[in-house]
């Protein structure tokens, strides 16, 4: 089960969520991690709020992970 990324309500530091980084937006890959950082301001973002994992990446949130 997911929910979707385009609200930063649904989104919390430590959430496991998958995000499209900048370089893979053309092929769709997704990379699995942590949140580490909520980087967009607004409340709502079209192509998902961009966040910073613990590993380091910053991408795009397309999915939250939810058990």
């Amino acid at each position: 089960m997911s929910k979707s990324g385009q609200k930063r309500s649904n989104i919390e530091i430590g959430a496991e969520v998958e995000i499209v980084e900048k370089h893979n937006q053309r092929t769709g890959e997704l990379t699995s991690g942590f949140v580490e950082k909520i980087l967009t301001k607004s409340s709502t973002h079209p192509h998902g709020i961009k966040v910073l994992l613990e590993t380091g990446e910053v991408g795009r949130v397309q999915y939250i992970l939810v058990d």
